[in-house]
């Protein structure tokens, strides 16, 4: 399944960037995706395959459950 996502999201990839983190914030929503990273701020260009395939979790949406609960 294609992830539902907006602008400033928090995302956990599966594997690190290079510089060592796993976080990223989106920063383009369409058909690709944009991405920064959080520590060094290098930006990507992902399909949303792609991204579904790489992405573990949705930090922001997993937040907003705690805050719920």
């Amino acid at each position: 399944m294609l992830p539902d996502l907006q602008i400033k999201d928090r995302l956990r990839l599966r594997k690190p960037h290079p510089c060592g983190s796993y976080e990223w914030i989106v920063i383009r929503l369409g058909a690709d995706i944009g991405l920064e990273c959080t520590d060094c701020q290098h930006r990507v260009l992902l399909t949303r395959r792609e991204l579904a395939k790489r992405m573990k979790v949705n930090l922001t949406k997993q937040e907003d459950n705690k805050e719920t609960k």
